[in-house]
Parts: structure tokens; sequence; C-alpha cells
């Protein structure tokens, strides 16, 4: 027997074949979330343009404010998006968040420390009641973001905030990598789609397919564009000619079930008769039956992705290895999860010789409570949990214990 694969080692094998696909997309900047930048956004201008206020308040020269208590006529106003006027010494300009500070002022008192007089001829007089310090309260020029920088590199995946950074420098389009194409299908006679069969008439032995409807939507979070094949029948001919069909169109086959070494798994032979295919034994539970392989087709080949068919193992399969795999296709720099430090507030006490990734979610002390079945089969506790604990093989846990702790906003964005 074949030792199991160490799941780093599977995931490095596995991201070796993920070259970045040839094309890409321009898209507006608002239809770019989630998309992945193929080339480097670079600023032509500073941001902010010019020095401007952090506050509402009034712009003077310190040298004319010694002492609290001074009282300054106040010679302009200057909102957001207009310029002032050079400040006059032993004047003050009343000033507005983002406005540009005029030349002359090098500070900006916020109003809470003014008193606006009476107006009398034009803008009236203030009183500061604070000493001001030389560059308080004003944003200098530049300080975000300077001409020429490389702000987002390619490979970015983008996020509300790079949107919000992308319009920041006036890129109302941004060149992304192309959605990967996608097919999936189910194997496996026993699988029923909800709706076909109402659960007082299931036969028995059927079970509803829930894999596909959470694998949809994990490839269409990481940007794919999806076809659904359905439910291939559990016989060689069928598997083939889906398979055949769906290499022809799309860059990546991904299936559920049917890689494992039962009679009735087709799969391996069928993907084997069209091309390549590696079934691995990884070393990590939930999840151990894991394939991967190429069908060709004109101008290339499809890479075929076989994930087991237990409904927990297919969804840590797919969160730790096709997610990876789905991110670099398309150029993105970071596709690891990052993984935090979390206190265990429960006990595992038995070690197993495989990686496990235990159902897991914080309680109201910011601990963490287990799931009280870690069986591959019982997806509510995915659906429970708010991540899982990765925990190393050969390891037990105590209560107390400092563990590695991968969040699924993590594993499902």
């Amino acid at each position: 027997m074949k030792p199991l694969k160490p799941l780093d080692e599977a995931l490095a094998e596995l991201l070796a074949h993920a070259a970045v696909l040839p094309g890409t997309d321009t898209v507006t900047t608002f239809d770019a979330d989630g998309r992945v930048l193929a080339q480097d956004c670079i600023s032509a201008l500073q941001v902010p343009p010019n020095d401007n206020s952090s506050m509402d308040g009034y712009a003077v020269r310190c040298a004319d404010v010694a002492a609290a208590g001074v009282e300054l006529p106040v010679s302009q106003r200057i909102a957001a998006g207009s310029a002032g006027e050079p400040l006059q010494p032993g004047t003050a300009a009343r000033i507005f968040t983002g406005a540009p500070v005029p030349a002359g002022a090098d500070a900006i008192l916020m109003q809470e420390d003014c008193e606006a007089l009476a107006a009398g001829d034009g803008l009236g007089q203030v009183r500061i009641n604070a000493v001001p310090r030389p560059a308080q309260w004003i944003r200098r020029a530049g300080e975000d973001i300077t001409r020429g920088a490389v702000v987002l590199p390619a490979g970015t995946r983008l996020t509300p905030a790079e949107l919000g950074l992308a319009a920041s420098i006036g890129l109302h389009q941004l060149q992304v990598a192309r959605r990967p194409r996608v097919a999936l299908f189910s194997t496996g006679d026993e699988l029923v789609m909800p709706g076909d069969v109402p659960p007082e008439q299931m036969r028995p032995g059927a079970i509803y397919n829930s894999n596909r409807f959470f694998l949809r939507a994990m490839l269409l979070r990481l940007g794919c564009e999806v076809t659904d094949f359905g439910i291939v029948p559990d016989r060689r001919d069928a598997t083939i000619e889906a398979l055949r069909a769906a290499s022809s169109a799309h860059d990546l086959i991904l299936t559920s079930g049917g890689v494992s070494v039962g009679e009735e798994d087709h799969i391996k032979p069928a993907v084997q008769a069209l091309g390549t295919l590696d079934l691995w034994q990884i070393a990590m539970k939930p999840g151990k039956p894991f394939a991967y392989g190429q069908i060709p087709r004109d101008g290339g080949a499809a890479h075929f992705i076989g994930l087991p068919g237990n409904p927990v193992s297919s969804f840590l399969t797919f969160a730790l290895l096709v997610r990876p795999f789905v991110l670099r296709l398309q150029g993105a720099s970071v596709v690891a999860p990052q993984t935090i430090a979390a206190r265990a507030d429960f006990t595992w006490p038995k070690a197993d010789k495989r990686r496990e990734f235990l159902r897991v979610r914080h309680n109201a002390t910011g601990g963490l409570d287990l799931f009280n079945n870690q069986s591959s089969g019982v997806l509510t506790s995915a659906a429970w949990g708010d991540g899982v604990v990765d925990n190393p093989a050969g390891q037990t846990i105590a209560a107390g214990d400092t563990v590695r702790f991968i969040a699924f906003s993590e594993l499902l964005s």
C-alpha cells in the first residue's frame, strides 16, 4: 500500500499544474469585486493631491497664536472642492474637512477649540482657545499615495477596499484575469436532486445530492463560470461521454464521488481512457481520496479534479486544495488561508495518524467549542461551525491548549 501523501505535498504538487489561464477581461471598477488583477495599478497622481484639512475648524499660522484666547479676524471660508487664497498674517480661515490648506497656514484648529464671535463686517472673528502645534490636523499631499507608485500589484484579489483604492487614483476600468470555466458533475446512482422526489417517496439507499449545491456556490464565489452537468449514471460509457463533453469547453472538470476503489467507481478508468490521472490518498481527515488528471483537447488540456463523495470530505478538500488551485489559475498571488492562534475549550484525547480538521466555533469567552460529531458525513458540523482547527497528525488537544484555527470566511471567499 502506498503511503499517505501529506496535505502540503499534495497542494504543492497540485499548484505546480496550475498555470495561469490565458486571456484577460476588462471590467468596470464597479464590477471587479472578487476578480484578480492581471496588471499592476499605477497611480498617475498623488493622494491627497494637496495638503488638506482633516477637521472642520480654522486654518492659522502658529506664530499668530502664541497663547490661548487670541482673537483673529476670519479672512476667508474654504470648503472641500474649492481653493482658498494665501492666508495673510494675523488672520484665520474657516475651513472644512477635505478642503485644501491655504498657503501660509501651518496648522488647523478644530472648531471645538474655537469660538466664533459675532460678525461685523466680512466673516467676523474667531477666538482661539488652544495653542496649535505645527502641522496638526493637516493631511499632507501624497501621504496616502505617491505619483508613480504601484498601488495594487498584479495578482491582487480585489475586495471592496481595493476597489475604492483603485477609484481613488481615477481608474474606472481594470484589467483582470478571465473567469475559469468549470464543469461540475456528480456520480452515483444513489443521488437524487431535491425537488425531484419528495422525502416520503425516496427509494431505499437514495440520498439527496447536497455536494452539488455547496460546490457550485464555492466555485461561483471564486469567480468561476460554472456549467452544471448534473448527476452522471454509474456507467463507464456515460462517465466517459460526460468527461469528453466537459473537456471540450472548460478549463477544469470537478466531480464529487467515484474516486475510491469500489467496483462502481468509474471515474478513474474513464479519465484514464481519455487522458491521465493520479489517484492520491491524502493524509487528512476528513477527506482522503483525491484525484488529479488532465484530459487533452484541441489547444491544450482540461484539468480534472475528483473529490470524495462524503459531504464534509468534499467540502474541506475543496476548501483546502481546489480553492488555492482555482485562485492560482487566475494568477492570484495569495492562495493560502490565514491561520490564527486560538484557545481550545474542549479536549481531543485521541491522536490520529492523519492531519485533522475539526469543526469548531467561537464561544462567548473567545474560546473554541467542538461540534459533537466529527464524522465526514455530518454536514451539520460545517453549517454549525465558523471554522476548523488544523490539528497536526499525532496531536492530542487539552482544554486551554493553543490551537491553529482557520475561519470559514478564509475558506469560503
